[in-house]
Order: C-alpha cells, then structure tokens, then sequence
C-alpha cells in the first residue's frame, strides 16, 4: 500500500519538517528537476505563495541538481497565454530567480508549441502532446493547489499533472467536448464574452439583440463563462465533464510515462476556493490551512487530500461547490489506466 505523508497547517517550516520525513533518493546530481506549479492568473491572490517552496529548493540545489520552476501556456485569453507575458506575470507573483535561486521556464515555448508527442494508445489518444521542457527533465515535482474546479470537482495533482503539462494546442483537445450553452434572457449584450473568446466562436449582435455560440469553432475553454458577470453562459450539465476529466488523466498519464520512479507529488490544503487559480479576480477561500500530503502516488495523494479536507469541514464541500460534478472520474479512470492507485497508508508527521 502507497505510504502518503500529510502535516497540518502549511508553512515554510512544516514543509520543510515534511521534506526530512521523505526520500529524495532518487534525485541526483545534474538532474533536470521540473517544479511543476501554477503562477497564478492576473489579480489572482489565492495561489501558493512561492516563499513556501524554499526548503525545497535548498534541497535540490545542495543535491547539485538543475531545478527550475514550470507551467505550460493557456488557451484562454489573460497573462498566461504566451510564454512573454507568462513569465512577466510569475516573475509579479515572486517566481523569479532572485528571489528563489532557480529560473522559470515556459515549458511549452513562446506560443506554446514546443511539444513532444509521446505514444501512451489509450481510450482518447493514440499520442499525447507533452510539454518538451516537462518531457525531458529527468525529475518531475508536481506542487499543486488543492482547490475546487468547475469540470474536475476538485483540482489537485491529477489535474496539475494532465492539464498542466500539456502543450497549448493539446488543450484544445481536452476541453473541446464542452459546449457552453447561453441563456439569452440574461445576456446584456455588453460584448465581454466576445472581447475574450479566443477563437471568436460567440456571434453577438447587440442591435438586434442575438447572441449564439458556433459550436464548430468553439473550443470549450468555458472563458465565457467565467468574464460574464450576468451568468448568461453555463456548463452543459451532460456526460461532457466526464470526458474532459478522463482525458486530461490520459495526459496526466502521458507527462510522468518516462519518469515514473522519479516522480513526487506534493498537494498544498491551503486557501481552498471553489474553482481555480486560473480565475482573472480574487476569491475568498472557504477554508486558509490546513495542511500539506505528500507521496509517490498521484492518485493517492489526490484521494487523500479529498478525504483530508471533507473530514476537516464534515462535509463533501467539493459536492457542495460543484452539485452536478462526479469527481469520481477522474480518480477511478486514473486507477483504471493503471496511473496510480487510491489506497494509501496515511503517515501524519506530527509538528
């Protein structure tokens, strides 16, 4: 059975108390070590603050390794869309190497086309295209945001992992069975869905009053959804969230396919919101801290960190953000394809 390491409230000095605990062996000198985290979209204030990651860092550097900090390019339009402005954007958030000793690298290029096509013959890809720069590392460390997610349910290392380091145009082809639907009635024809549509699928045309979506160009970002403050858009509560979780645990699959004995998962239980830190405004979180889980297995450091914080609140809060999401998906297809298991031996490290 997976041993998962969980400590209560996260701080620099408890995630440095976790670290002791685990072993890092299989790090060596010269190793190209993939710190995979999320930067935090614009006026985003809920994302781990990077000062946390320092132990770690100290760790990697002592062991001579080659570390650097690493998210892939969105779809969607905002800071994050490019490798430019990405990492203008990281560097606002305090990822940069002055601060932190390591440098940021884009892992899918300046338009997110840097990419690999790595063979993995599932359900939905034959290929999966990774990230190079996530690909050839020999290590990677995913550190991942245990929040809520509009798809997903809940959003940890599963997801950090398959979306995260997919390549932009492979987003594309994991979100491209959502649709969003729109309800005219709400819509004030003000023209912020259209100002952020990235392949200007919705047509709106504000004398007369219409305003539709050409579901054969749309690419099921949800952007729309999102920017409208009217909530004129919404999720088609259908099967599509299914799917979309399952593939991107094909890539999640595909991104660890060459490292697997090299591979740890750190998910941080800290300023949970409902969804997730791609959102361009700030979120207040239904809970601050309340701890760090740690382990070898992906799908049991996501299953133990849902069980952690639904027995912190006395409740499914993530059933309760989300009421018509099954997150069961994405865990029980990641154990299906052999990702990972959901059993675990929870070790508590006590402060």
């Amino acid at each position: 059975m997976n041993d998962v390491y969980f400590i209560k409230n996260a701080s620099q000095e408890n995630f440095e108390k976790l670290l002791k605990v685990l072993d890092l062996n299989f790090i060596e000198e010269k190793d190209f070590v993939a710190l995979k985290t999320h930067f935090g979209e614009e006026n985003s204030s809920t994302f781990i603050d990077p000062y946390i990651y320092k132990p770690l860092i100290k760790i990697l550097l002592k062991k001579k390794s080659l570390p650097f900090f690493t998210d892939t390019n969105t779809i969607y339009i905002g800071k994050r869309a490019n490798a430019i402005e990405h990492l203008k954007l990281a560097n606002q958030h305090g990822f940069n190497i002055s601060s932190l000793e390591i440098p940021v690298i884009i892992a899918d290029g300046i338009k997110g086309n840097d990419f690999l096509e790595i063979e993995i013959n599932l359900k939905y890809f034959k290929t999966a295209k990774i990230a190079s720069n996530i690909y050839n590392a020999d290590v990677i460390i995913s550190l991942s945001h245990f929040k809520g997610h509009m798809l997903f349910g809940f959003a940890g290392t599963i997801k950090n992992l398959g979306m995260g380091c997919a390549a932009r145009s492979a987003k594309y082809l994991l979100h491209n069975v959502l649709k969003p639907k729109v309800k005219i009635d709400k819509c004030k024809f003000c023209g912020r869905c259209t100002a952020f549509c990235p392949v200007n699928a919705i047509i709106l045309e504000k004398e007369k009053k219409i305003i539709s979506i050409n579901t054969e160009i749309c690419v099921g970002c949800g952007e729309c959804i999102h920017v409208c403050q009217y909530k004129a858009f919404s999720i088609p509560w259908d099967l599509s969230y299914k799917e979309v979780q399952e593939k991107t645990v094909e890539y999640a699959y595909a991104a660890i396919k060459n490292k697997k004995s090299k591979c740890l998962f750190i998910n941080f239980l800290m300023n949970i919101t409902k969804d997730c830190d791609c959102i361009a405004k700030k979120q207040t979180p239904i809970v601050e801290n309340i701890g760090i889980v740690a382990g070898y297995d992906p799908v049991a450091v996501d299953f133990c960190s849902l069980n952690i914080v639904n027995e912190y609140l006395n409740k499914d809060i993530f059933k309760e953000f989300w009421k018509n999401i099954d997150y069961s998906f994405q865990i029980n297809y990641a154990e299906k394809i052999l990702l990972g298991k959901k059993q675990y031996n929870l070790i508590e490290i006590k402060k």
